[in-house]
């Protein structure tokens, strides 16, 4: 598998919800960049920082566009959020079911066929203004 095949199957399970697929593209060490965060190391921490997205958040990307370097060592992808905010997150405005569509991306770094690591962003304060209405 191409890393441009690898970040599309990843995006592709995300869209479809199948968490364990999305795992499967992830090094045991995986790194994870939050978004204006912190790093956070290793499969078991990504599966619940998803399982707390998942909680708060329903989300679908459109528009993916995957680049790939020459090597397919690193790779990024930019993307338009499709979501709805389900339930409010600490730290973030309460949650009533508000929608939101803003642009994002990762930044991906490759290891023996996975995802070692990815760091996503999307504009925070873009995000608060759609959901505060």
């Amino acid at each position: 598998m191409t890393t441009v095949e690898l970040i599309t199957a990843y995006y592709d399970a995300f869209n479809r919800g199948d968490m364990e697929a999305m795992l499967a593209c992830l090094t045991e060490d995986v790194a994870h960049d939050v978004n204006q965060g912190g790093r956070e190391t290793g499969k078991e921490a990504f599966r619940a920082f998803m399982g707390r997205m998942n909680h708060a958040y329903r989300e679908r990307l459109a528009d993916i566009v995957v680049m790939a370097s020459a090597d397919g060592a690193r790779a990024a992808a930019e993307f338009t959020v499709h979501g709805t905010y389900l339930a409010t997150d600490e730290g973030l405005p309460p949650a009533s079911g508000q929608t939101y569509t803003l642009p994002g991306g990762a930044f991906f770094d490759i290891r023996d066929g996975r995802i070692a690591r990815v760091t996503n962003y999307y504009n925070l304060e873009d995000w608060l203004a759609q959901v505060r209405g």
